[in-house]
């Protein structure tokens, strides 16, 4: 069976972003919002570059003699 954690982790980001998102306009900080939003794909990304080098770690385990 597939680990499906890293899913759940960018989902939990996610949501939590968006509500904290929602709260930040409510409040009439669009800026702050911004950065929040800016920051939860940042760090998304480098999960996902780490488990892409993870991945060609892996492949290249394969190949090896």
């Amino acid at each position: 069976m597939t680990d499906l954690t890293p899913i759940y982790r960018i989902a939990g980001l996610g949501i939590l972003v968006a509500v904290l998102n929602i709260f930040l306009v409510q409040a009439d900080r669009k800026e702050q919002a911004q950065m929040l939003s800016l920051a939860g794909v940042i760090i998304v990304l480098l999960w996902l570059v780490q488990m892409v080098a993870q991945l060609f770690e892996n492949v290249e385990a394969v190949f090896r003699w």
